[in-house]
């Protein structure tokens, strides 16, 4: 057991472990301290100074790196601090882009929020020089403003360690700093997997995702143009959060009254080609096993960790399965079967996705995923993005009726539903391959093994005389952690579960941003996940076989599970990418 001290914070006496920070033991004592670069386990570098408190020592000293010691007697709020932390701000200011009345992130901006607390009148305090720079919207995920930037390296940090990827880092010294791709290039032209945690972390407008509701606006206002709309499972477990709802709220049926208000004329849910992935994806696992294909298989659905493998680990590029993403399937499955079905050309037909994720927008541009000759999706818009169409449009969203998603392609199972967290496809493909393999009916569903945010989740599943060793990673540095080990020979797998983002879709880089500070109370990842295993559980049907409408598919359309029709509308392949493209070539080519 860890050795316990006891500090006194603002009058008030706290007891910590040794080795707890002066901010953990005032977040004990409820008592809050400013931050702004700090972000937990992964920026704590005392760099933006909003932090400082008074300990009798000489110097105020940052609250996020300061060790606790035993009898400190610190105080976070006296007129000294305030007048440290107010100038720190106004100095952050006087090198800032305040367009703050057009800037995505008005109302929901850290740097705003402090500027309010600390009764910032003058934002012009400091007036002098100012540095600018480029946009960079070449990216279809990720926008760079680098004008709104306040160098805390949240993102930075998150790019590095998180994701394990480290496209971007500061450059210069001084007031020259910045937060720079290698060469300056743009970060379509780097590694960026477009995953989005940068925009997660970014505690103001300098990151941003590609915004397409321009475009969606235009598909729904073309008479010529039949418009339809899928929305992933992790939406509608936050969707609600940027109305004013507790974190976790289910709102699907005031989402799908919305869309429908919007002027789509069909709302379908992707939870039923989310069931219809497991289909194929667990006869594909099934078929690697009997017949010693490539192992482990490891699931394609998440498009970040599929930018991820073809960039830096191309040698798994056979070990991912063939399966389009649920989005993807969809957008195949209306512009063939749903086409044949309303007697609509499928070229008359637009496809919205509403994702809880950035990278979808640059996986719905791959040239492979057009099995009817346009494009599988046309569109992909995020969950900020959908909640910013329905302000526009005037809707009020808490009032809306509960409605059902349009039923030809509405069916779903609880086995769809928990696509959206880590372990959720796995999970849900076990439940079809038990019964698949067994032929008897499995009667717990619920694979506690793989739930939860422990980085890297293994079991041993036992079905009938095969012993099926799986694992589920989330976030792509804890997936180069285990295909290292792979390489190396230490472990061996059957299936494995990888989804680029922390948490799994619920924390897409495409869903609400919740603040640093809010994060330490409430964690996002546990809290939308508990929705969308509640909807599981909630359910009649929780096993994607089970479900009415892909029995109805397969026996309509697409014939048996990867037969030729199914595996040409419903699977791709992957290529190797390079890490970068050289500046100097890009440059010649413009």
């Amino acid at each position: 057991m860890s050795k316990m001290i006891t500090l006194t914070i603002d009058g008030i006496k706290v007891e910590v472990e040794q080795g707890a920070t002066v901010l953990d033991a005032a977040r004990k004592a409820h008592i809050r301290i400013p931050t702004l670069c700090f972000l937990e386990e992964i920026n704590e570098i005392g760099a933006c100074r909003m932090c400082v408190v008074e300990t009798g020592a000489r110097t105020l000293q940052a609250a996020c790196v300061l060790p606790a010691t035993e009898g400190m007697d610190v105080k976070t709020n006296t007129r000294r601090v305030r007048h440290a932390r107010k100038t720190v701000l106004e100095l952050i200011l006087s090198n800032h882009d305040k367009k703050c009345l057009s800037c995505v992130r008005s109302q929901n901006c850290e740097l705003q929020r402090l500027s309010k607390e600390l009764e910032v009148t003058d934002a012009d305090a400091f007036v002098g020089k100012r540095t600018e720079h480029p946009i960079d919207d070449m990216s279809p995920a990720v926008v760079r403003d680098n004008d709104k930037c306040i160098v805390c390296r949240r993102c930075v940090a998150t790019c590095y360690k998180t994701q394990a990827v480290g496209v971007i880092g500061p450059v210069g010294r001084g007031f020259d700093t910045s937060i720079q791709s290698a060469f300056k290039s743009h970060l379509s032209d780097t590694a960026c997997i477009g995953c989005g945690q940068c925009i997660a972390a970014c505690p103001v407008g300098a990151l941003r995702e590609k915004e397409e509701s321009p475009a969606v606006w235009r598909m729904l206002h073309d008479p010529t143009k039949h418009v339809v709309v899928q929305t992933a499972p992790a939406v509608r477990a936050a969707l609600g959060e940027e109305f004013g709802l507790p974190m976790g709220t289910n709102v699907t049926g005031k989402m799908v009254s919305a869309l429908r208000r919007l002027g789509f004329d069909q709302v379908f849910d992707t939870d039923f080609t989310a069931d219809l992935t497991i289909m194929e994806e667990a006869n594909e696992l099934i078929e690697r096993i009997q017949n010693k294909g490539v192992l482990p298989m490891i699931t394609s659905c998440s498009p970040g960790w599929i930018n991820f493998c073809e960039t830096f680990y191309p040698e798994f590029i056979p070990n991912l399965s063939s399966c389009k993403s649920p989005h993807e399937m969809m957008g195949a499955i209306i512009k063939s079967y749903y086409a044949e079905k309303a007697g609509i050309p499928s070229r008359n037909i637009a496809v919205v996705s509403v994702m809880p994720c950035t990278a979808k927008k640059i996986e719905a541009g791959r040239e492979e995923l057009s099995a009817m000759g346009t494009p599988d999706v046309d569109a992909v818009i995020t969950t900020r993005e959908l909640a910013r169409m329905i302000k526009s449009n005037g809707i009020d969203f808490l009032s809306l009726p509960d409605e059902e998603f349009d039923s030809l392609l509405g069916d779903s199972t609880g086995a769809g539903t928990i696509f959206g967290a880590t372990g959720g496809v796995m999970e849900a493909a076990l439940r079809t391959a038990y019964e698949t393999i067994s032929g008897e009916t499995l009667e717990d569903l619920d694979f506690h093994a793989v739930r939860g945010l422990k980085g890297v989740k293994e079991a041993d599943i036992k079905i009938g005389d095969l012993t099926l060793h799986v694992a589920a990673v989330h976030g792509t540095a804890n997936a180069k952690t285990l295909l290292d080990q792979i390489k190396n020979g230490e472990k061996t797998f059957h299936f494995i579960e990888v989804m680029g983002c922390p948490g799994g879709c619920v924390n897409g880089g495409g869903q609400p941003v919740v603040s640093a500070i809010d994060r330490l109370r409430t964690d996002p990842r546990v809290e939308r996940a508990k929705a969308l295993y509640k909807a599981d559980v909630g359910m009649k049907k929780r096993k994607s076989h089970e479900n009415p409408g892909i029995q109805r598919l397969y026996k309509e359309f697409l014939g048996e599970q990867g037969s030729k029709r199914a595996h040409y509308l419903l699977h791709t392949h992957y290529t190797p990418r390079p890490k970068y493209k050289h500046p100097v070539e890009e440059t010649t080519t413009a």
